[in-house]
């Protein structure tokens, strides 16, 4: 049995694959090693993984994550699964490879995440050759749910939310101002709680202001992300990720406005990434 894992920010989607190529899939936390230690890893998993599965049968982990931008961090994941499935051979790879493997397979091309957090690049068919830095929530992350939510929250505090969205917005929420900000200044996973308001976002999108904001936040990700690749123009634009699916139409009309066709506009990779890893079972048989 392999064990292939899409891991986000914020929830991480599970597909055990079986000898006879039939799945099961379950869903965790997500696993940002940048956010959570190898202990918190143990304990959430533990509690996540279903009771029939037999963590000694499987044979290999494929996990592409969030925030695994170097060997160090990786390595935290690592040693975390390996004392829960510890017969399996453990493979630590970045969500955004995940990304273009569900979306381009072994084509060339872009692929972008546009989830809790924002990532892109060029992918030649087999690894990344060209990534220009998201820079992370603080210092970036445009055009993601972090990314829409931080201005739907900057809008609330600094008054300048319409009158019947600041209502409504109060009427979903039990947040005070100061509640706001100590969730973001004094509280862990901030960026979570960030992306947590782009679903209200989406469910006022009738609003022009709300409908500019998201503009404004797509706006943003292609002049300061996507604008920055050489010849971006003559690829398709291609991403993965709730937000990008659930505001396609606004996405799709953003790239189109940037010159880039669109191309697929998925909410998650893991179908992509299972036909991927079952054609490299068959291959090795």
């Amino acid at each position: 049995m392999i064990l292939i894992a899409d891991g986000g920010s914020t929830k991480t989607h599970w597909s055990l694959v079986n000898k006879d190529l039939s799945t099961k899939d379950f869903y965790s936390e997500g696993y940002n090693p940048y956010f959570v230690d190898g202990k918190y890893i143990i304990e959430s998993l533990s509690k996540a993984v279903p009771d029939d599965l037999i963590t000694d049968a499987v044979e290999k982990i494929y996990f592409y994550g969030a925030g695994v931008h170097n060997k160090e961090k990786a390595l935290v994941l690592e040693l975390a699964f390996k004392q829960l499935f510890s017969n399996a051979e453990i493979s630590i790879d970045h969500d955004l490879l995940a990304s273009c493997r569900a979306l381009l397979g072994n084509e060339a091309g872009f692929a972008a995440i546009l989830g809790t957090g924002t990532n892109s690049c060029l992918y030649d068919g087999k690894e990344i050759f060209h990534k220009v830095e998201s820079a992370a929530y603080i210092l970036g992350d445009e055009g993601s749910g972090c990314h829409i939510g931080k201005k739907l929250l900057t809008d609330y505090l600094r008054g300048t939310l319409p009158e019947t969205v600041r209502i409504n917005f109060e009427e979903t929420y039990p947040y005070r101002a100061s509640d706001i900000l100590d969730r973001i200044y004094t509280k862990p996973l901030a960026n979570r709680f960030c992306a947590s308001f782009s679903e209200f976002v989406g469910n006022n999108l009738d609003d022009p202001h709300i409908y500019n904001l998201v503009q404004t936040s797509f706006d943003q990700f292609f002049t300061q992300l996507v604008c920055l690749y050489p010849d971006y123009q003559k690829y398709t634009f291609n991403s993965v990720g709730s937000v990008g699916f659930y505001f396609k139409d606004i996405l799709a009309a953003t790239a189109e406005k940037y010159g880039m066709k669109t191309g697929k506009i998925i909410k998650s990779p893991i179908e992509g990434l299972v036909q991927y890893h079952k054609q490299m079972i068959e291959f090795e048989k």
